[in-house]
């Protein structure tokens, strides 16, 4: 099947940025981070090689943005999956879970970008505000539930224990390690279940 371009025809200035993202993520997908060139990208976006360059200094800074482009899509399905339901509520603590889950169910490529150790994530000040915007979702749904400042240390050690369970559900999944005995039958129950033996203790 041949490769999927956009002709240079549907650009318009200033979305180049943005359409060689979206070719990356793709590729991402395919081929994981490792596993292509800007070159490659810029000819699934329609461009020359030489175009990224107009908007990136290098492949790192290129997989940066992609990363960060992941980061902000996952804190706005959180957010939005949060909202569905009351603020204070476990439903409303699963829900952020369950946008998590998805998310890296969807993109497992980006999802293993956006945490690994990609070659110049490490120490990123950037990359690090928008992990913390992400987190800070989740702080405030269990400080509504604990009815405390998102800003007090039990509620950041709930979050924080909230977040590893689904963190770590998240990786088993795209893994394949919980196909057959440990395959969950309903993935909503198990998210309430955590959320309310972590936050039940209030």
């Amino acid at each position: 099947m041949p490769e999927r371009t956009t002709p240079r025809s549907s650009y318009h200035h200033g979305d180049l940025r943005a359409q060689l993202i979206a070719a990356v993520a793709e590729l991402v997908e395919t081929h994981g981070p490792d596993g292509f060139s800007v070159a490659e990208a810029a000819r699934r976006a329609g461009v020359s090689s030489a175009a990224p360059y107009k908007h990136f200094k290098d492949r790192p800074e290129l997989l940066r943005a992609v990363a960060s482009a992941g980061m902000d899509r996952l804190r706005d399905a959180m957010e939005t999956a949060a909202a569905r339901h009351r603020a204070g509520s476990y439903e409303s603590v699963a829900a952020i879970g369950q946008a998590y889950v998805d998310f890296a169910r969807a993109g497992p490529g980006v999802f293993r970008l956006v945490f690994g150790l990609t070659e110049g994530h490490d120490g990123d000040p950037h990359l690090e505000g928008k992990g913390a915007a992400c987190f800070g979702v989740v702080l405030r749904a269990v400080a509504a539930v604990l009815e405390r400042s998102p800003d007090d240390p039990i509620v950041r050690i709930r979050a924080y224990a909230l977040w590893t369970f689904v963190h770590g559900h998240s990786f088993l999944t795209i893994d394949r390690k919980t196909k057959g005995k440990f395959e969950l039958q309903d993935e909503w129950a198990f998210l309430m279940q955590v959320s309310a033996s972590i936050l039940g203790g209030h």
